[in-house]
C-alpha cells in the first residue's frame, strides 16, 4: 500500500517531514535510527497495526532525513531531539508509548527527560530496538582511528562505508561534541515507566553489553529484556517485528 503524502511541521526554519494517524490512547510515537526513514520496515509494521487496533500512530524525519528538509550534515542529536519534540507536542494528545530505534532509543530517553523537566507526564511506556543511547561517547570515540580523528579535526568530520546504504555514514565533529551534552548512561536513568529492550545478539553496529549496561542503569523502572538469538541491527525479519508488535500492545495493555 503507497504511504500517505506527509504534512510538514516547521521547527526552527526546518520542514519536518510527519504522518499521523489518529486513533485511541495510548498512541504510538516512532522515532527512527541514525540516517533512516520513517518508512522503514519497522515504522510500516506499526502503521499497519495502528490501523487495525485503532490506536494513534505518529512518525517523522529528522532533518537531513527522509523527506524532511536541512542538511544530514548540520544534524546533532540536540537538533533532533528539539525537532522530535516539537512533532510529538503538536500531533499527539493523551498518554504515549516511545517506540525508539538504535540512535532513536538515545532521543526516546531524552525526550522523558524534556518532557519531565517541563511538568508534561504523558509517556506511559518505552520500547527499545537495539538501542543506542550515547552512541557517540560509548560506541564511536573509543574506537577512532588517527585517520579519523585527523579527518574529525582538519574537515570537520569523517566517513565510514555502511552496510544499509550506497551512502557512507558521515560523522561530525559537530554531532560528536554536541552527544557530550545529551549522555544519559552516566548514572542511574528515571523514565517513570515500564521500558522493553529488544536486543539482537547478532548485532554488528551495537554490541549486545551495551543494552546489558542500559539495563543496569534502569533500577527504578519495571524493564523486560528480549535478548534475540539471531537478531541484527535491523530487527526486521517478520519474527522480530511480531516481537515489537507484542512488547507495544504489552505496554498499552498496561497503561489501559
Amino acid at each position: 500500500m503507497q504511504p500517505s503524502a506527509p504534512e510538514f511541521l516547521d521547527v526552527d526554519g526546518v520542514r519536518i517531514a510527519v504522518r499521523h494517524q489518529s486513533g485511541k490512547a495510548p498512541g504510538v510515537v516512532w522515532l527512527g535510527g541514525y540516517k533512516s526513514d520513517m518508512l522503514g520496515t519497522k515504522a510500516e509494521a506499526l502503521a499497519n497495526w495502528a490501523s487495525g487496533s485503532g490506536h494513534a500512530f505518529l512518525r517523522h524525519d529528522y532533518s537531513g532525513h527522509g523527506e524532511s528538509g536541512g542538511d544530514f550534515a548540520d544534524g546533532t542529536i540536540s537538533t533532533w531531539l528539539s525537532q522530535s519534540l516539537a512533532v510529538f507536542r503538536r500531533f499527539t494528545e493523551g498518554k504515549q508509548i516511545l517506540v525508539g530505534s538504535s540512535m532513536g532509543a538515545w532521543i526516546a530517553l531524552r525526550m522523558v527527560q524534556e518532557l519531565r523537566k517541563a511538568g508534561e507526564d504523558r509517556i506511559a511506556g518505552l520500547v527499545l530496538l537495539a538501542p543506542a543511547p550515547d552512541f557517540t561517547a560509548e560506541l564511536i570515540e573509543p574506537a577512532l582511528t588517527d585517520g579519523q580523528r585527523r579527518d574529525l579535526i582538519e574537515k570537520g568530520f569523517f566517513a565510514e562505508p555502511s552496510d544499509y546504504s550506497d551512502q557512507p555514514y558521515i560523522y561530525t565533529r559537530a554531532l560528536i561534541e554536541d552527544g557530550r551534552y545529551n549522555l544519559v548512561m552516566t548514572g542511574p536513568i528515571d523514565t517513570h515507566c515500564p521500558v522493553h529492550i529488544i536486543q539482537g545478539l547478532a548485532d554488528p553496529d551495537v554490541p549486545h553489553a551495551h543494552a546489558l549496561k542500559l539495563v543496569s542503569q534502569l533500577p527504578a523502572d519495571d524493564v523486560t529484556l528480549s535478548l534475540v538469538p539471531e537478531g541484527d541491527h535491523r530487527l526486521s525479519r517478520p519474527q522480530d517485528l511480531d516481537l515489537l508488535v507484542r512488547a507495544v500492545e504489552a505496554l498499552i495493555e498496561r497503561a489501559a
